[in-house]
C-alpha cells in the first residue's frame, strides 16, 4: 500500500540536499524546508521540479572582486532514483520527451514526500531541447519560458501519472509553475471556478522584475496551440503573458510570505485577496549540532514539536554561551579551510549572507568607513564575514560584490573582513550559527520575507535588521535583536541608525555579556520557536489545503 497523494507542490527550484545544486537561493531553500515540514506532518504531498544536471552555477571571485560563473555538474543520475514515468510536451511545435527521476524526503514520524525531477536529456530529443533541464535560470527568455512550460505542463502530466488522479490541490510556489492553470482549465471544460478550487498560489517577491512576463510573439512561438487558446479564453495574453497574474487568476487562495509583503502585494495586484503566511525554516535542518545537543538535554521533544523551543528561556545562560562558542569555533575552522583567513574567537563577529542584489544593500555597513573604524576602535574589535551570489545577468549585483570586496581591502589592518565565495547550504550551516550578530539591510519594502535571520535565531544569534519582511513581526527591540531605522522612515536615515545601533551592540557584547546572552536566549525562545516551517505548513493546512491534507492509503499506481 502506498499513500494517496492529494497535494502537488510545484517549484522551479527545491533544495532537497546540500550536496544537490538544484537551488539558487532563498526560494529553493524555503521549498526544501517546506517539504521537510510536510513530511514531518505526514501531509499527503508530492513535489515536482527540474533536474538541472549542471546546477545553478559555481561562483568564484577574482582578486579584483569580480564574480565569475562556472557550471556545477553533479551526479544526478546516480543520486536520484530512476522511474518509469515519462511524458511529452509540445515546445515550438516539437514533441519533447520528458522523463522523471525521484528522491524521497523522510519526516520525523516516518511519513515521506516524494520529489520528482523532470529531465529532457533524452536521445530522442533535439539538441536544444536536451539542454532545457541543464541549468537553473539559465539561457534567455525563450529558454526560460520553455523551462516553465516543462514545469507547469509536463509537471502536471507526471503528477497525474504518479498519483492516479487523486490530486486535489496544486500549490504553485511562485509564478514559474503557473502554466498548470490552463492545463487544468482544459481538463475542466473551461470551468474556471473548478480550476480555482484546486489551485493555491504563493508569491515571493515585491519587486516587479521578479515577476516573469513574456511577449506575445514568444508565447505564440513556444507554447502549444491548446494552451494558448486557454490563455486567450482567460484574457491572460493581452499585452503578453504575466505568470503571476495567471497564477492569481487561477487560484482560490493566494498568499504573500510575510505580513508586510501581503500589504505590498495587494497594492501591486489590486483586486486579488492576497493573504499572508509568514515564511519559516525547518528547525531540525538548521539547528547546529551544538544547539541540537543543548535542546535534546533541556527540551527533548523539540524536533517533533518546535513550539517547545519557547521554553528555551529556562536554559541556563552559560549553556547557551557554551553552545554558541562551539558554533563559532566551527565557523572559524570553515573560514580557514575555505579562505585561509584566520578569525579570532574572542572578537565580535558580524555576518551577512544574501543574494547579491542591489536592493538588498549589502554595502550599507561600509557606507561610512571612518565611523565603522571608530566603532571598532572605541567599542571593541570587529570581524565581518560576507557571502552571496549575484544572478549571472545582474550587473548591478556583480558591481555590489566588487564594491564590498574593495571596502574590505580598505579595512585591512583595522577590521578583519572576508567575502566567502560560492555561498551554499553547507557553508550556511557553519556561518549562520557561528557569527555573533546577523545583519540584514534591504531597501524597504522590497524584502518579501527573508529566512536567514530565522535560521540565526534558532541558534541564538540575534539580528540587526531593517524593519521589513519577517523582521517586522520578529523584532522585539532589545530582546530578540535590534531594528535599523523605522518602519516607514526614509532610506537616508538607515546608515546613521545602523552605526548607532552597532555601537551600542558592540559595547554590550564586550561589557555586558550576561545581557547579550539573555538576548541570544530570547532569540531562540521568541523567534526560533515561531518562525518555523512546522508553523507555516500548519497555516497552509488550515487556510489553503483544507480537506486535501487528510492522509489516506491506496494501492500504488500502475507504471506509466
Amino acid at each position: 500500500m502506498h499513500p494517496v497523494r492529494s497535494i502537488a507542490y510545484l517549484s522551479m527550484e527545491i533544495a532537497v540536499d546540500e550536496t544537490m545544486p538544484t537551488y539558487a537561493g532563498g526560494l529553493g531553500v524555503l521549498a526544501g524546508d517546506t517539504l521537510r515540514a510536510a513530511a514531518d506532518a505526514g501531509l499527503p504531498m508530492l513535489a515536482v521540479t527540474l533536474v538541472y544536471h549542471h546546477g545553478y552555477y559555481k561562483q568564484t571571485i577574482d582578486v579584483q572582486g569580480r564574480q565569475h560563473e562556472h557550471p556545477e555538474p553533479w551526479a544526478s543520475r546516480s543520486r536520484l532514483e530512476p522511474t518509469d514515468l515519462t511524458t511529452q510536451v509540445t515546445i515550438e511545435g516539437r514533441t519533447v520527451g520528458v522523463r522523471a527521476w525521484r528522491t524521497t524526503i523522510a519526516g520525523v514520524r516516518g511519513a515521506d514526500v516524494p520529489v520528482y525531477f523532470l529531465d529532457t536529456d533524452l536521445e530522442a530529443n533535439d539538441d536544444w531541447d536536451r539542454t532545457l533541464t541543464d541549468r537553473l535560470y539559465g539561457g534567455d527568455r525563450r529558454y526560460r519560458l520553455a523551462q516553465e512550460a516543462l514545469l507547469g505542463i509536463a509537471g502536471k502530466k507526471i503528477v497525474d501519472a504518479v498519483s492516479g488522479g487523486t490530486i486535489k490541490i496544486y500549490h504553485m510556489n511562485e509564478g514559474h509553475s503557473a502554466l498548470v492553470v490552463p492545463q487544468l482549465l482544459l481538463e475542466h471544460g473551461l470551468n474556471l471556478d473548478a480550476v480555482r478550487a484546486r489551485c493555491v498560489f504563493t508569491t515571493h517577491t515585491p519587486v516587479p522584475a521578479g515577476h516573469d512576463c513574456f511577449a506575445r510573439d514568444l508565447v505564440d512561438r513556444v507554447l502549444d496551440r491548446r494552451t494558448i487558446e486557454a490563455l486567450e479564453w482567460m484574457g491572460q495574453l493581452e499585452g503578453g503573458l504575466n505568470l503571476t497574474t495567471l497564477a492569481l487568476c487561477g487560484s482560490h487562495y493566494q498568499n504573500a510570505v510575510a505580513m508586510r509583503h501581503g500589504e505590498v502585494s495587494r497594492a501591486m495586484f489590486p483586486g486579488y485577496h492576497i493573504q499572508a503566511i509568514t515564511n519559516g525554516v525547518h528547525a531540525a535542518t538548521w539547528v547546529s549540532p551544538q544547539f541540537a545537543n543543548l535542546f535534546n538535554r533541556f527540551l527533548p521533544d523539540w524536533q517533533a514539536d518546535n513550539f517547545r523551543l519557547r521554553q528555551a528561556v529556562g536554559i541556563p545562560l552559560h549553556d547557551v554561551r557554551d553552545a554558541h562558542l562551539g558554533c563559532k569555533d566551527d565557523l572559524i575552522l570553515a573560514l580557514r579551510q575555505r579562505t585561509g583567513v584566520e578569525f579570532d574567537p574572542k572578537v565580535f563577529t558580524i555576518g551577512f549572507a544574501r543574494r547579491a542584489a542591489t536592493y538588498k544593500r549589502a554595502d550599507l555597513l561600509f557606507s561610512d568607513m571612518l565611523r565603522l573604524r571608530d566603532i571598532a576602535a572605541e567599542c571593541g574589535s570587529l570581524q565581518i564575514v560576507y557571502s552571496g551570489k549575484s544572478h549571472p545577468d545582474d550587473d548591478g549585483g556583480k558591481k555590489l560584490i566588487t564594491r564590498i570586496h574593495d571596502a574590505m581591502k580598505e579595512l585591512r589592518g583595522t577590521i578583519r573582513a572576508v567575502y566567502v565565495e560560492n555561498y551554499d547550504m553547507a557553508f550556511a550551516k557553519h556561518m549562520i550559527p557561528g557569527v555573533d550578530l546577523w545583519l540584514n539591510t534591504p531597501l524597504r519594502p522590497e524584502e518579501a520575507s527573508g529566512t536567514s535571520g530565522m535560521k540565526a535565531a534558532l541558534n541564538g544569534v540575534p539580528s540587526l535588521s531593517i524593519l521589513d519582511g519577517w523582521w517586522v513581526e520578529g523584532c522585539v527591540e532589545g530582546k530578540t535583536g535590534w531594528s535599523v531605522g523605522s518602519i516607514d522612515g526614509p532610506p537616508d536615515d538607515d546608515a546613521p541608525s545602523l552605526y548607532s545601533r552597532l555601537e551600542r551592540i558592540t559595547s554590550m557584547y564586550y561589557h555586558d555579556t550576561r545581557r547579550y546572552a539573555e538576548i541570544m536566549r530570547y532569540a531562540i525562545s521568541l523567534n526560533g520557536s515561531y518562525f518555523t516551517t512546522e508553523r507555516m505548513v500548519h497555516e497552509y493546512v488550515i487556510n489553503a489545503y483544507r480537506d486535501a491534507a487528510t492522509p489516506r492509503h491506496t494501492p500504488a499506481p500502475a507504471a506509466v
